[in-house]
C-alpha cells in the first residue's frame, strides 16, 4: 500500500544500481514494498534472478561476493532481511554497498524497526538511499487503509462501511485487507455495503473476537472461554482474536495516557475508538495500571506469534493468552 507521504516505485526511477530501504514495523507494508521492488525490477529484466536472504546468515564477505558485478552475467535482486542484526562486518559491507552501489544489482535492505540496527540506518539515511517506509498506521488512518484497499479489488464502499469494518476487525492490516478482499468478491456488484459487512461479520469479528476481548479485559473468565471455544468452534479465524485483543489493550493504553485530557470526542478522536466505546474502556480501565498493560502486551504478542506458527497448537494459545489476561484484570 503506498500510504499518504510514501514513495512510490516510479519515483526513485530503475531499481538497478541502487541500495534501498524498508523500514518499519509494520509487516504487509513491509512485505508490499518487497514485492512492489522485485516486481518492478522484473518488469524491466523479466530475466532477473532474485535471492533473499536474512542478514542473520550473512557476513561482509557474503554480502560482497553475491553483489559482485562480475559474479553476474545479467541483472540481479538481492533482498537482504532482518537488517537489524546485522553484523559489524555486514554492516560495514551495506555501507560501502550504499556508497558504490553495483550498477546491474538491486540491493533491498530489511530493517523490521525498533532501535537495534539504529546506527547503520542511520548511515544508510546519510547516504540518501531511497526509503520505503512501512511504519504501523494511526488510528484515524485506518479507514483510509480500508478505502484504498478496496480500491485495489475494484470495488467501492463510503467512509462509513470502512469505519464499520475497521471497528469490526480493529488495527491489524493483514486482516483488514483480508476482510476487504472477502467483500470485494461476494458483492454482486462492486460496492461493499453496510448489510454486507454486518451479515459478513455478525457473530464473528464484532461479536466473537470483541466479545472475547471485553469480557477477558473485564475479569470474565468464564464467558471469555465460553465465546473464545464458539469463535473457534464456528470458524474465527485466531488472528482476529489476538488482534481485537491487541486492540482492546492499545485502547486503555492510550485512554490511560491521556485521561482527564479534552472531552469525549476528542478522546475518542485521540484514541482512535467510536464515541460509544468510551464508556467501555473507562469502566475496564478501572482494572487496568501501566504494569499490567505492560504485562498483557506481552501476553498478546507471544499469544500472536503462537497463532501465526510458532506454536503448533493456536486454540491452546488462545485460551492461555484469555486465561492470563484476565487473571489479571481481576487481581485487586
Amino acid at each position: 500500500m503506498a500510504t499518504s507521504g510514501q514513495p512510490q516505485i516510479k519515483d526513485i526511477g530503475s531499481p538497478y544500481g541502487k541500495v534501498v530501504l524498508v523500514h518499519g514495523s509494520e509487516g504487509l507494508l513491509a512485505d508490499r514494498a518487497i514485492e512492489d521492488l522485485v516486481a518492478a525490477c522484473r518488469a524491466e529484466d523479466p530475466t532477473v534472478e532474485v535471492a533473499q536472504t536474512s542478514a542473520t546468515t550473512l557476513d561482509g564477505g557474503d554480502l560482497l561476493q553475491m553483489t559482485s558485478g562480475s559474479l553476474f552475467a545479467t541483472r540481479s535482486v538481492l533482498v537482504v532481511d532482518d537488517l537489524a542484526d546485522a553484523s559489524d562486518s555486514l554492516a560495514r559491507a551495506v555501507a560501502s554497498a550504499a556508497a558504490d552501489p553495483a550498477p546491474e544489482i538491486a540491493l533491498v535492505l530489511v530493517h523490521r524497526g525498533g532501535n537495534k540496527g539504529k546506527g547503520l540506518v542511520d548511515k544508510l539515511k546519510k547516504a540518501r538511499v531511497p526509503i520505503f517506509p512501512a511504519t504501523p498506521l494511526k488510528p484515524r488512518e485506518l479507514v483510509g487503509f480500508v478505502e484504498h484497499e478496496a480500491r485495489l479489488c475494484s470495488a467501492r464502499l463510503d467512509r462509513f462501511v470502512a469505519q464499520q469494518l475497521v471497528d469490526a476487525v480493529g488495527v491489524d492490516l493483514r486482516a483488514l485487507a483480508g476482510a476487504v478482499r472477502q467483500l470485494a468478491e461476494d458483492s454482486e456488484d462492486g460496492t461493499i455495503r453496510a448489510e454486507l459487512v454486518q451479515g459478513f461479520f455478525q457473530g464473528r469479528a464484532e461479536v466473537k473476537g470483541f466479545t472475547i476481548a471485553d469480557a477477558a479485559l473485564e475479569g470474565q473468565t468464564s464467558k471469555a472461554l465460553t465465546e473464545l471455544r464458539w469463535a473457534l468452534s464456528s470458524g474465527t479465524a485466531p488472528v482476529l482474536i489476538t488482534s481485537a485483543m491487541a486492540s482492546g489493550i492499545r485502547g486503555l493504553g492510550r485512554l490511560s495516557s491521556i485521561r482527564g485530557r479534552g472531552n469525549d470526542g476528542e478522546v475518542a478522536a485521540d484514541i482512535g475508538v467510536p464515541p460509544w466505546k468510551l464508556r467501555t474502556l473507562r469502566q475496564q480501565l478501572q482494572r487496568w495500571d501501566d504494569l499490567r498493560l505492560a504485562r498483557a502486551v506481552r501476553i498478546v504478542a507471544r499469544a500472536d506469534a503462537d497463532v501465526k506458527g510458532a506454536a503448533d497448537d493456536p486454540d491452546h494459545a488462545l485460551e492461555t493468552m484469555v486465561l492470563q489476561i484476565s487473571r489479571l484484570a481481576s487481581r485487586p
